[in-house]
């Protein structure tokens, strides 16, 4: 009986979310159809974790890391582009699995605007971010994942796939009408600031992430926190 009500609930729930996003698409409110989205993306992470039976340590490093890369980012908020904390998820996701990398992402991007201020764009960055470490753990056990060389190609192709992802929010936000120039337009605007992102997480995969990996793999050992 309980699963045939979750059942219907959750027939139901799904029956009206998709009435609603026909709803939006036919008003062409794809700014507010594209947040439903990135919200219906995210939620099951955060839904997840929380029902996580997580030791202590866990916890605490977990927050730990999400609070360094929020912090990460304020002191480079007047250098477009360099983002210490896509280094810091990246690392985060290597080393404690992709649901975790998510959650550091996602979580980075919501306290990091406290500072910065938030806004529309604040969900893209979550998600963007939030998969960012995601994948970085889905793929941690490639073969060329464990290679620096693999690690900066990693880092650099997000380092672009980020400001694509924030480019959807910004033709969504400000445009009515949607064409192949808009959408170049926006891309060529944005490709400094991506080539910054690239080439800075290039650069810190390089430089720190063989340290990094060494530092945290002892800490997820120490405690037992392997994925």
């Amino acid at each position: 009986m309980v699963k045939i009500r979750k059942t219907v609930y959750g027939g139901s729930l799904i029956l009206l979310l998709a009435i609603a996003a026909f709803t939006l698409w036919m008003e062409r409110s794809f700014l507010i159809l594209g947040f439903m989205i990135i919200l219906l993306a995210a939620v099951p992470f955060y839904v997840r974790f929380e029902k996580k039976n997580m030791k202590a340590e866990e916890i605490v490093l977990v927050a730990s890391l999400s609070a360094m890369a929020a912090v990460g980012r304020i002191p480079f908020a007047a250098l477009p582009g360099v983002q210490p904390t896509s280094f810091i998820i990246i690392m985060a996701g290597l080393t404690m699995g992709p649901e975790t990398g998510f959650i550091i992402g996602g979580t980075a991007a919501i306290v990091s605007n406290l500072f910065l201020g938030q806004g529309p764009w604040t969900p893209w960055q979550m998600i963007a971010w939030g998969l960012m470490g995601w994948t970085a753990g889905l793929l941690r056990n490639r073969r060329w994942m464990k290679h620096r060389a693999g690690l900066v190609a990693f880092g650099t192709a997000w380092g672009f796939l980020f400001g694509w992802i924030m480019n959807l929010w910004f033709v969504l936000g400000f445009f009515d009408l949607y064409s192949w120039s808009v959408w170049l337009t926006a891309f060529a605007a944005s490709f400094y600031f991506d080539l910054a992102h690239a080439a800075a997480n290039a650069v810190l995969l390089w430089l720190f992430s063989e340290r990094w990996m060494k530092i945290l793999g002892r800490m997820t050992q120490k405690f037992g926190l392997l994925k």
